[in-house]
């Protein structure tokens, strides 16, 4: 009898654009664009503050193109409420009790809720939650956490394993890395596994960052058949954590 060899699940890859706002809407507008003549939907992480010196409700062209980019398929995802103010230190999100998390998680809702581009879906700055603020998402109303390691249903409590490969905002965006980050997505991919890219608006400008995430994808997706999707909440249950 013929041995059977097992092959490896399709890997499935979830692109995002963190890090919008007005001075950083047109490198996101053509990424995006270059992403949806792949068929590619895009995930996009939305801080509706930067510290004192940017508020997205005073920021129409931003909340007008995130709803429209809603309306063609993509995923708009809570990415904290005030990053800026809490940088210098550590992550907004990465060393907070569920009593203050609920608190800034209600904050920001409210926001996205006035600009209407609410939604369910949370990633914290640099993917970095703690357990405090996984704590306080369901009561907030929050289904899903994308964190460094993985996605988390937080309503069943069960979690996607996936590392978050990331250029800039808070991240490494030298060419080293780039090249790095392609050389880790396509190893997830031919494994099967689940490749998270991100990459800060603010770097979309480079030539570097901009170049290495498309190239992610188009190696991910044509060599090793990656299916692309978004962030979202499933009507299944993710697979639960190894």
């Amino acid at each position: 009898m013929a041995s059977m060899t097992s092959r490896p699940a399709t890997a499935r890859l979830i692109v995002s654009v963190s890090g919008l706002r007005d001075s950083t809407l047109e490198g996101a507008v053509d990424l995006v664009g270059d992403l949806e003549r792949r068929s590619v939907p895009v995930s996009l992480l939305v801080a509706p503050r930067r510290g004192r010196e940017y508020r997205m409700t005073e920021d129409r062209a931003t909340q007008g193109w995130l709803r429209h980019r809603r309306e063609r398929g993509d995923s708009i995802v809570l990415g904290g409420y005030d990053e800026a103010a809490t940088r210098p230190r550590r992550p907004e999100f990465a060393a907070i009790g569920p009593a203050e998390a609920a608190v800034r998680l209600a904050a920001a809702d409210r926001m996205m809720a006035d600009m209407g581009l609410r939604t369910r879906l949370f990633a914290p700055p640099r993917w970095n939650a703690s357990p405090g603020c996984l704590e306080a998402l369901p009561g907030a109303g929050f289904r899903l956490c994308a964190s460094l390691v993985g996605v988390h249903d937080v309503v069943r409590g069960t979690t996607e394993r996936g590392r978050a490969l990331s250029i800039g905002e808070g991240f490494i965006a030298d060419a080293w890395w780039c090249r790095a980050l392609v050389t880790a997505a396509c190893r997830t991919a031919a494994s099967g596994g689940l490749v998270r890219v991100n990459v800060s608006a603010t770097q979309l400008s480079r030539r570097a960052p901009r170049s290495a995430l498309v190239d992610a994808v188009d190696r991910v997706t044509g060599e090793h058949g990656a299916v692309a999707g978004r962030y979202e909440w499933p009507a299944v249950a993710l697979a639960p954590a190894a």
